[in-house]
């Protein structure tokens, strides 16, 4: 189960956390109908956790990012409303975490993710 409050505590812990002045979290969930308007009753999620462990390292490194955590529920059936992916950052400058974020989760859907939508039968 991915908890949001729990990965900004994690967040807030860390040793160089005095330096952030932002957190910014993603939290997708399992939506009712897929992009080209279909009813799905849920998903399931495929991770490439090798790829996922470069990109992590990569975005760490970006300039004034503090730290970066990344939850995704996999290899279960998720139901519409259900959590699929968090990721928190924390940074300097909100230019520096808002651009962090976005480059981060549009790579992990592209490079890191799969999934498999399960539609409603009929629909």
């Amino acid at each position: 189960m991915i908890q949001i409050d729990q990965m900004i505590r994690e967040i807030k812990a860390h040793p160089d956390f005095g330096k952030a002045g932002m957190v910014l979290a993603h939290n997708g969930v399992v939506r009712e109908s897929s992009r080209d308007g279909r009813a799905v009753t849920g998903l399931t999620v495929h991770v490439n956790h090798e790829r996922l462990d470069e990109l992590m390292a990569e975005y760490r490194g970006r300039d004034g990012i503090v730290e970066i955590l990344v939850a995704i529920e996999e290899e279960t059936s998720l139901s519409v409303g259900d959590d699929v992916m968090a990721i928190v950052v924390a940074g300097d400058v909100r230019e520096n975490v808002i651009s962090t974020l976005e480059g981060l989760l549009n790579a992990v859907k592209a490079e890191v993710t799969s999934k498999t939508e399960h539609f409603v039968v009929g629909a």
